[in-house]
């Protein structure tokens, strides 16, 4: 009772003053769905916050300078060797600092666990169509902080100056210069002068710790932010629809789950970096202009671009004294470039198409979108080949084979692959919606063989329970368009129904919305459908059965934020005792 008391009168004298007890009951209230793939946000979120605790842990001790030193640390295999202050103070950490080896890894994986999740939630985002109205804004933000990510890690990485990062910002030298007419003169400007120099490693210092972060923590919170007012997506499933959500509250039980899979996150993190070592910068030595690393890899998320430049032919051109090198700069920033503007251009180039400018708040499943499943996967593959090219050497080394052999195959399945992904992707979605319009027409097979009076023998199907009904049913005819060169009552024609660019539209919406032919009761059929469970319409042979299901109410383990779940009067369907018809979604 004591307690109670102290925290009403807290409560109470806040309240008094900042007037915040209405927006904590709004956020306490708040109806969160639940879904495994939802977690992957928040992997990337928690992942974030513990690179800043080890991020702000590890700039206590580090040494942003370039300023040469002789080593006379604890680690004696490089005693006396002349390296930088950065590289110096990285010793430091990891061999004399308590504690201070263990923060490293925990921010290196950190970091690749943080991309690793904003990829994977990329994907879910894309692949279920999460981005579509009024979620545009949010993926524009998705992609920002996708890109950011991966220039984080290049600045972070780069930062020790050991011979591996000190070959990446080689790299980065290189691909600068290739851009046409300014090359030099920007990394002139980033560099301070020739390669190395002595400010590249401050520069990167303020970018890592001050710069990049504070437009992260910008990002998402107003990502957040933005989600919590439009409310979050859920997965097709009995009683959702785009007017209400279905889970839990956040108090108790989101708070709770959510707090737990925070130290899951950490705990996960803390055993890889005790048991799985990464970036040990001692055995790489401090970075020399005359020296590079045998299979030097970056970290995974940059891995395509160094596929890129190791697949790209050689092609330079020499114009009035300007050396045009496209062998780098084509694979440096066209084909990411190219990936990631489709991508922040998807959503409205797909409405564009449709004419579907409604709100979605139930996601697809993907294979109720085969095109848009299958153009993500050849992208997938895509940059998969470039990926594993990436470690072309790594790879012939390993499987005996030649190392311009690997380069040769990678330059045809660059091209070849994503073609077969895109159409084996497309087959097996649209194959599946046939196996799914088969459960709704004819239920499940239970393994019963009866034989009839005729000796006829067929088995007895059952129907889908309620809940996978939902989820079977939940696609829905696509939005319709006008007809090409269509008119109204009064010979109006259509907007943009006609010419060249209505025809390109209407060619482009045909492909994008092909699916298997919706089936014609709509889920509702009896099993199948006779008495028998086998024959044709009308009344069939045997004992039939009347099966009727009353639809539920909506089922949650929550509250419901907004409206009610639609539900409706079963109907009747005949069949052996396995005729149903399923509830109306």
């Amino acid at each position: 009772m004591a307690i109670e008391r102290a925290l009403e009168g807290v409560g109470g004298f806040l309240d008094d003053r900042f007037r915040g007890a209405k927006g904590f009951r709004t956020l306490f209230k708040k109806v969160f769905p639940d879904h495994w793939t939802f977690l992957l946000g928040e992997i990337a979120l928690y992942s974030f916050i513990i690179l800043l605790l080890t991020g702000t842990f590890l700039t206590f001790f580090f040494q942003p300078s370039m300023t040469g030193v002789i080593y006379h640390g604890s680690y004696t295999h490089l005693d006396g060797v002349r390296m930088s202050e950065a590289y110096a103070s990285t010793l430091n950490i990891s061999f004399d600092v308590r504690g201070g080896l263990l923060m490293r890894q925990i921010h290196h994986w950190a970091a690749d666990l943080f991309m690793a999740a904003i990829f994977a939630h990329m994907l879910r985002i894309f692949f279920t169509g999460a981005y579509r109205k009024p979620r545009e804004v949010n993926w524009l933000i998705g992609i920002v902080l996708l890109t950011l990510g991966m220039l984080e890690g290049l600045f972070g990485y780069s930062l020790p100056d050991d011979l591996l990062s000190g070959a990446g910002l080689r790299i980065l030298e290189g691909v600068i210069q290739s851009i046409p007419i300014v090359g030099t003169y920007l990394a002139f400007f980033l560099f301070g002068g020739a390669f190395p120099g002595h400010l590249i490693i401050p520069r990167l210092y303020i970018l890592h710790v001050l710069l990049v972060p504070g437009l992260f923590l910008a990002l998402i919170t107003a990502h957040l932010f933005i989600m919590f007012h439009q409310k979050h997506t859920q997965m097709p499933g009995k009683g959702r629809t785009d007017q209400n959500v279905v889970g839990a509250p956040t108090y108790p039980y989101f708070m709770a789950k959510t707090g737990a899979f925070f130290f899951f996150t950490f705990g996960a993190l803390s055993l890889a970096s005790t048991f799985a070592q990464i970036n040990p910068v001692w055995l790489y030595g401090p970075y020399t202009p005359v020296a590079m690393s045998a299979g030097s890899q970056p970290d995974f998320y940059m891995g395509m671009l160094e596929g890129a430049l190791r697949v790209m032919v050689p092609w330079e051109w020499n114009v009035a004294g300007h050396t045009f090198s496209f062998n780098v700069f084509l694979p440096a920033l066209v084909p990411l470039g190219i990936i990631f503007t489709a991508a922040a251009l998807w959503p409205f180039i797909e409405q564009w198409i449709t004419g579907d400018k409604r709100e979605h708040h139930v996601n697809d499943r993907p294979r109720n979108a085969p095109t848009r499943t299958a153009l993500g996967m050849a992208v997938i593959t895509f940059y998969g080949v470039l990926w594993l090219e990436g470690a072309n050497d790594l790879l012939a080394e390993h499987f005996d084979v030649g190392l311009y052999t690997t380069t040769r195959i990678a330059q045809v399945a660059m091209f070849v692959a994503p073609v077969l992904a895109y159409i084996l992707t497309k087959r097996i979605c649209l194959g599946l919606q046939r196996k799914d319009n088969h459960l709704l027409e004819h239920g499940v097979e239970t393994g019963v063989i009866r034989q009839l009076p005729s000796g006829e023998f067929v088995e007895i199907t059952r129907p889908v329970s309620e809940e996978a009904h939902a989820v079977l049913a939940s696609r829905k005819p696509p939005p319709g368009r006008p007809a090409l060169d269509s008119a109204d009552d009064n010979g109006i024609p259509a907007p943009e129904s006609g010419g060249a660019l209505g025809k390109v539209r209407a060619r482009l919406n045909t492909i994008l919305n092909e699916g298997a032919e919706l089936p014609a009761s709509n889920g509702h059929a009896n099993g199948h459908g006779n008495g028998n469970g086998h024959g044709g319409p009308g009344g069939g042979q045997g004992q039939p059965s009347h099966a009727t299901v009353q639809a539920g109410t909506t089922q949650s383990d929550g509250t419901l934020e907004s409206g009610g779940a639609d539900s409706s009067p079963a109907g009747g369907g005949s069949g052996n005792g396995a005729g149903h018809d399923g509830p109306d979604q």
